[in-house]
């Protein structure tokens, strides 16, 4: 009896929201980043049903419509050197291009986290060797190493792919090791090392659940990057082959019309920019959201 009347004088028992629930609605009051994932998703979206909205084969052109302005009709976005239209190669090109940058980002994720992880939490001599190999990376600007691999490699999807992971595995990597070398020391990790738990299951139940946030938050904003050095690498011969529709690429074939067809050219670089910028401020928008502290 006593105890029910405490619990009516007390009220009912409410229990607080999750963590990732409070994020969530963090995440919710941010406008700018609610915008940049409803355009993200808007770019996937007309990505996955290219083959249903395209109006036109991205791939056949015919030489007596070459590089028509927009609003031609038939052409809405022109047609580009070839003859093709340019809304149907733009749509197919979202394709290639998120593929280019977010494949190499999750691999270079999964890659580095192991690597940050197991030298972060071991220490010593291992992580010695792991972080002063991947420091020998530092020592080339990522823009050069990826000319350099893909140069070396050859042009190509897979090669591409290969290059940019290269490129980004060494600073997911070193975060990997700073946020796991300063969650080994907590008092948690040091009671499930006490009660005689082995490393892997620390690692797996104590350390994952607090070091992936912030390597996937990081690793967010290297899809920017990545997409812009894929572009890149596309522009100077060393991604992906004609072809295919890539924004990179098309920026390439499209720079002897910069002149006649100024408008046409700045297109592609136009869903770069957009791309790129709405994955920036939905990574600034998570952050904040994580940020509960703040």
């Amino acid at each position: 009896m006593l105890l029910a009347d405490k619990q009516a004088t007390l009220g009912p028992i409410t229990r607080s929201p999750g963590y990732w629930t409070t994020v969530w609605r963090r995440f919710r009051r941010d406008p700018v980043a609610m915008f940049a994932l409803l355009v993200i998703l808007a770019i996937i979206v007309v990505a996955i049903l290219a083959p249903y909205i395209a109006p036109q084969d991205p791939y056949k052109g015919m030489s007596l419509r070459r590089l028509k302005p927009p609003g031609t009709p038939g052409f809405i976005l022109g047609t580009d050197e070839l003859g093709r239209d340019m809304l149907s190669r733009l749509i197919y090109g979202a394709r290639l291009s998120l593929f280019m940058g977010v494949t190499p980002v999750i691999f270079a994720l999964v890659i580095g986290s192991v690597i940050g992880i197991v030298a972060g939490y071991v220490g010593g001599w291992l992580n010695t060797v792991l972080m002063r190999t991947i420091d020998v990376f530092f020592a080339f600007p990522s823009v050069l190493l990826a000319i350099a691999l893909s140069g070396a490699l050859g042009a190509g999807i897979t090669n591409g792919l290969v290059s940019l992971t290269v490129v980004f595995v060494p600073p997911i990597a070193r975060v990997a090791e700073s946020v796991t070398t300063s969650v080994r020391t907590r008092d948690f990790v040091e009671a499930a090392r006490a009660s005689g738990a082995s490393a892997l299951t620390i690692i797996r139940v104590q350390v994952l659940g607090n070091v992936l946030g912030p390597i996937f938050v990081y690793a967010m904003s290297l899809i920017a990057v990545s997409m812009i050095l894929a572009s890149g690498l596309s522009f100077l011969g060393l991604g992906v082959k004609p072809p295919e529709p890539e924004w990179g690429l098309m920026l390439n074939t499209l720079r002897t019309a910069i002149y006649t067809q100024p408008l046409l050219c700045a297109l592609p670089g136009l869903m770069i920019f957009v791309t790129s910028i709405s994955f920036n401020l939905l990574t600034d928008g998570l952050r904040s959201a994580m940020d509960i502290k703040a």
